[in-house]
């Protein structure tokens, strides 16, 4: 299995994950997730895998949902579903899939455990802080 991100590269935590994946010599595969959408059992499998629940994995900052209605915390996981299927900017992201596991990598640390190589030098975000060193 080769190493995924969930990519939107108008982030800066998902363009900061992506940084410190190839500083492990990993070249992960980029799925720009807002151009290509998501399916619903795409969402599915990856909230499974990830141990998120559609809540969990939904944006609410800088996105419809509160448009949509979907912040009530009586709104249902399938109408969370269906609104992602829709409107794939309601997903948080980047989201991250590698042989070690899936994570939605907020913030960009949550990463680390997913490399399959150990970093060999440290990796800083875009703004200058320290991301880890290895």
């Amino acid at each position: 299995m080769a190493t995924v991100i969930y990519h939107n590269p108008a982030c800066g935590t998902s363009r900061n994950v992506l940084t410190v994946i190839r500083a492990s010599g990993t070249e992960p595969t980029v799925v720009e997730y807002q151009q290509t959408g998501w399916t619903r059992a795409q969402l599915e499998g990856l909230f499974a895998a990830a141990d998120l629940t559609p809540r969990d994995a939904l944006r609410v900052s800088k996105s419809p949902a509160e448009e949509l209605g979907l912040l009530d915390p009586s709104v249902s996981d399938d109408v969370l579903l269906d609104a992602m299927v829709a409107h794939p900017i309601l997903v948080n992201r980047p989201i991250v899939c590698s042989p070690k596991g899936v994570a939605l990598c907020r913030p960009s640390e949550a990463v680390l455990p997913l490399l399959e190589r150990p970093l060999t030098e440290p990796v800083y975000k875009e703004d200058g802080e320290l991301i880890c060193a290895p």
